[in-house]
């Protein structure tokens, strides 16, 4: 068993890692179909930890472990790092624990392409290793006249929560904030977690997604197959349009939900960069595939996976997966 103790602000942080391999004997058939396989990284995790910030004050508990040709998730959703302070003028939401409990297969596949849009109502689309999810988008649109919600909102134009400052959703210095249910939940770039999983400029696994591929943050090979390569920031292949769409409102005219709804704003510019419309994928422009994923070597998979990566730009983090999702 070896003991991992990670530096932090808070008193005491405890990861425990096993370095012997889960093994199975029900999913021999599976293993030797699978054209990528997880088995044995980071499945045997259990922490507890107080985390004594003042917008948490609660223990952080998550568990990650084999069974068979499954990888379970159980945990609290509570992050195990210091957090913006919640409620907060963007934000009228205070954290409170959930009841995480999934499961992601340890062979996952490349099912589609394209890519499979999920995530939001539709359920997580990934969650870091302390259980905390992943949830990009956000619930903010706007109509062609520029009336907008923050929450439940009605029109075409999907409002993005990082990248500008048109909308005010109160995320915090790991790109998060909180649903109204109490859920913690990453944006973007979820920074001090990153402090605790490894050291500056490290290729970093920080979660996996729901189809079972893991996900890394920031750092990856120049040449995605060539661990001799040297490590650079990874670039995302969605870029800002030149121009706006058709139709796409300018001004902010009011906003009718969310912190200061009910509050009419004549002449506010909203920002290229606001909308989810406002991007394109060109293809080879970055890294990236649309998806924000490529296939490529790893520290934990020399021999190559397809994994995704969150981005410092847009999209931060996937809005969709190639993988099986059943």
């Amino acid at each position: 068993m070896l003991l991992i103790l990670l530096p932090s602000y808070q008193p005491f942080v405890v990861f425990l890692f096993s370095c012997q391999d889960s093994k199975s004997t029900d999913n021999s058939e599976q293993k030797n179909d699978a054209l990528f396989s997880t088995e044995g990284v980071l499945t045997n995790i259990n922490e507890r930890v107080y985390n004594n910030d003042e917008s948490v004050r609660a223990y952080s508990e998550f568990s990650w472990k084999e069974n068979g040709s499954s990888r379970i998730l159980e945990g609290n959703g509570i992050p195990n790092h210091e957090v913006g302070t919640f409620p907060n003028s963007g934000n009228p939401n205070t954290i409170r624990a959930q009841n995480v409990s999934e499961n992601f297969t340890l062979y996952p596949s490349i099912e589609s392409e394209d890519g499979v849009a999920v995530g939001g109502p539709a359920g997580a689309i990934a969650y870091a290793i302390n259980s905390v999810k992943f949830d990009p988008a956000t619930a903010g649109r706007c109509n062609d006249s520029g009336r907008c919600s923050l929450a439940q909102g009605q029109g075409r134009w999907n409002i993005e929560a990082l990248g500008h400052n048109t909308f005010d959703f109160g995320d915090d210095m790991n790109h998060a904030h909180v649903q109204p249910n109490g859920a913690y939940h990453y944006h973007g770039m979820p920074e001090l977690l990153l402090d605790l999983l490894g050291q500056d400029q490290t290729i970093t696994l920080v979660g996996w997604a729901a189809d079972g591929f893991p996900v890394y943050a920031r750092y990856g090979y120049k040449e995605a197959n060539d661990s001799t390569s040297g490590i650079k920031i990874i670039e995302t292949s969605w870029k800002l349009k030149s121009s706006p769409d058709a139709g796409r409102p300018s001004t902010l005219t009011q906003l009718v939900g969310g912190p200061g709804q009910g509050t009419n704003r004549p002449n506010i510019p909203i920002a290229m960069g606001a909308f989810t419309q406002d991007f394109e994928y060109i293809e080879g422009s970055g890294d990236l595939d649309q998806c924000n994923g490529r296939v490529g070597v790893t520290p934990e998979f020399p021999k190559g996976i397809y994994y995704y990566m969150v981005t410092d730009d847009f999209p931060y983090f996937s809005r969709c997966l190639k993988g099986d999702l059943n």
